[in-house]
């Protein structure tokens, strides 16, 4: 199988070297950093995740930091979803467009203090987008990246640890996408009720990246009783449950409407992007949309997933493409993300896929498949 060769062009997180004594064996490329994406046992990974607590070096996961008197009005305008008044300790899940109404990520915005935020952004280059935005439309802000590194802890355990680490007064009182400073045997951090899976769980945002092996080394300690291990975001889990990968599920050309996100465009103001997206929705013939798929898989091995989207057709004519596809251990069947021509995504429509010898078709189902479980 080719590798990656690990180099100094590409960034490590504070957690690196921890990750590889913990023996991770796959990784990806993310915001020009390496990220784990498995540590060789996907499907115990899977469980873990579902029962227990796993702890996940998503440090790649960076952010852009906003600071300064315009940094509330700022967020507010590079948003779709309406920040204006989120308060100091919040944070919110809100997509972000260029001004041709494409979806460029998918952040959760965090508001640390009246004239400080953080994007805290999907793979991207989104600090390059804020820059010019700030100084074409002349914001008072400074945007740059923070030395701010996750460490995701995810799980149905996740809030038992929580209590150990910090004690329960706070985890009582940190209600879902709220935050707070905090400091743990001397290392600082924001902790956050968030993270890219369903099963519930924090997020440590790590603020100074020289304590990245103390902090890993603390979780795993004091999460040993709970059966804590390494693991790494979870295609089967948030595909289950409805789960948006920006850049996996879209390509260059998906506005949000298309990628299930409208609930979160508040199109009654003005943000980047809005009139594109009001125009681009008046061309029915454009229009496109994320579904559920059940995919018909030649080869039933439970590890396969789809490594590049796969060309959907309708009577040998293109209607889009399957874009990401998994096994289901809770489904006992594959299950996948399709962008498909409005036309042809209705629930029950069967196409045919372009992927000789490992999909025959898929079938397009409700949505979210999260929704019946």
């Amino acid at each position: 199988m080719p590798e990656i060769t690990i180099g100094s062009r590409i960034k490590k997180s504070p957690f690196f070297a921890a990750t590889i004594a913990a023996g991770a064996t796959h990784f990806t490329i993310y915001n020009r950093m390496y990220m784990p994406t498995s540590y060789g046992d996907p499907l115990g990974e899977y469980h873990r995740l579902k029962a227990g607590v796993s702890m996940w070096d998503v440090g790649a996961e960076r952010q852009v930091e906003i600071i300064g008197p315009d940094a509330r009005a700022f967020c507010d305008r590079v948003s779709a979803r309406n920040v204006s008044n989120l308060k100091p300790g919040r944070a919110r899940y809100a997509p972000i467009c260029n001004h041709n109404g494409i979806l460029i990520n998918d952040p959760i915005v965090l508001c640390l203090a009246e004239d400080r935020w953080w994007l805290s952004i999907a793979d991207g280059d989104l600090l390059q987008h804020c820059q010019a935005i700030a100084g074409s439309e002349g914001f008072d802000v400074e945007a740059f990246e923070p030395d701010v590194s996750p460490l995701a802890v995810q799980g149905p355990k996740a809030a038992d640890l929580a209590r150990d680490l910090f004690g329960d007064e706070l985890v009582e009182n940190l209600g879902f996408f709220h935050h707070c400073e905090v400091e743990l045997d001397g290392i600082p951090m924001v902790i956050c009720k968030s993270g890219w899976s369903r099963q519930g769980g924090y997020e440590l945002f790590l603020t100074d990246g020289s304590r990245g092996q103390a902090l890993w080394d603390l979780v795993a300690e004091v999460g040993e009783k709970y059966g804590i291990a390494p693991g790494t975001p979870h295609h089967m889990e948030r595909i289950e449950n409805g789960l948006l990968s920006y850049g996996s599920d879209t390509d260059d050309d998906t506005d949000p409407f298309e990628a299930g996100l409208g609930q979160w465009c508040d199109m009654d103001r003005p943000f980047v992007g809005r009139d594109a997206i009001t125009a681009r929705h008046g061309e029915p013939n454009r229009r496109r949309r994320l579904v559920n798929v059940d995919v018909d898989v030649v080869d039933r091995n439970e590890l396969w997933t789809a490594d590049q989207p796969y060309p959907a057709l309708v009577q040998g004519q293109p209607a889009g493409f399957l874009r990401t596809a998994v096994w289901s251990p809770k489904l006992d069947r594959f299950i996948g993300l399709a962008l498909l021509s409005v036309a042809h995504a209705a629930p029950g429509t069967h196409l045919d896929v372009d992927a000789p010898g490992i999909v025959t078709g898929m079938t397009v189902t409700d949505v979210p498949f999260g929704a019946s479980l």
